[in-house]
């Protein structure tokens, strides 16, 4: 039933759950893949380089990824990482319209009411407008 699923994934503990449900709904389909999307934001971006002075941002990223893409591999999964730049919702969104998947999946940030009202949350946005279906995992 999904056969190709794409993962928004920013690292955290969320994301992680969420990768665990994608890479579930993977494993009951022989053929199935996910494409594992992780948006480099401009501000996050000059923020890791503040914070990380001296060492490589990339290394940061790269580490967020790797526990997805080890638990896909011990599942034997197959994946793609993309790595995008921009705005979180609008890069995931305009990605996975431009592609056919049979289901997003992306994790909660867990944001209170007051501050989903006031900000809204990434994965709020992406699932009002992406053209898939869309599970968000808490």
């Amino acid at each position: 039933m999904f056969k190709k699923i794409l993962l928004a994934t920013d690292g955290s503990e969320h994301s992680i759950r969420a990768a665990d449900k994608a890479i579930a709904l993977a494993s009951l389909q022989t053929d199935a893949e996910i494409n594992i999307v992780y948006v480099i934001d401009a501000k996050q971006s000059k923020d890791d380089v503040l914070q990380h002075w001296g060492t490589d941002a990339s290394d940061k990223r790269k580490y967020k990824l790797q526990l997805i893409e080890q638990k896909a591999k011990h599942a034997d999964v197959k994946y793609e990482t993309i790595i995008l730049h921009g705005e979180p919702g609008p890069a995931i969104v305009e990605y996975a319209n431009k592609h056919t998947y049979d289901a997003l999946v992306i994790g909660s940030r867990g944001l209170n009411t007051f501050q989903e009202m006031v900000l809204g949350s990434v994965s709020h946005k992406v699932a009002k407008r992406a053209k898939c279906p869309v599970m968000i995992v808490k």
